[in-house]
């Protein structure tokens, strides 16, 4: 029970679109009951049917039309963040893509350093001595 608790209301926008769907819905159906119901020659009875139906899917229209504009925000609104997390997610790539290479290059760099020093120092070892003469 405590799960549910707080879900009655403030549940969103897509319940409160399918609340005033059912309301429509409700409204209409109580609408065409009352006139069934009421002592009425068949003509006026028609075109009190008639006016109902047409009431409803004048409400069903305008009903259609919030909701497609509220999802049109929404979609604009999702599709904006989800440019910004793309480009943000590409910025932090190509950073740390050129942390990357750096590193591979200082690597590359120092390996180079390293084999220079020892190429250098295995010249000058085997190098013959003037000063030691000719044994």
């Amino acid at each position: 029970m405590s799960e549910n608790y707080g879900r009655g209301r403030g549940g969103g926008d897509a319940d409160s679109g399918a609340r005033i769907a059912y309301f429509a819905i409700g409204a209409t159906l109580g609408a065409v009951v009352a006139l069934l119901f009421a002592p009425k020659s068949g003509r006026e009875l028609r075109e009190d049917l008639a006016d109902a139906t047409r009431k409803g899917v004048d409400r069903a229209r305008e009903t259609g039309s919030q909701l497609s504009s509220k999802a049109g925000v929404y979609y604009d609104a999702a599709a904006t963040r989800a440019g910004e997390l793309a480009s943000s997610a590409r910025e932090a790539a190509r950073t740390r893509g050129e942390r990357f290479t750096s590193a591979v290059e200082a690597g590359r760099q120092a390996y180079r350093e390293e084999k220079r020093r020892t190429e250098s120092s295995a010249l000058t070892e085997n190098e013959p001595r003037a000063l030691e003469g000719d044994v």
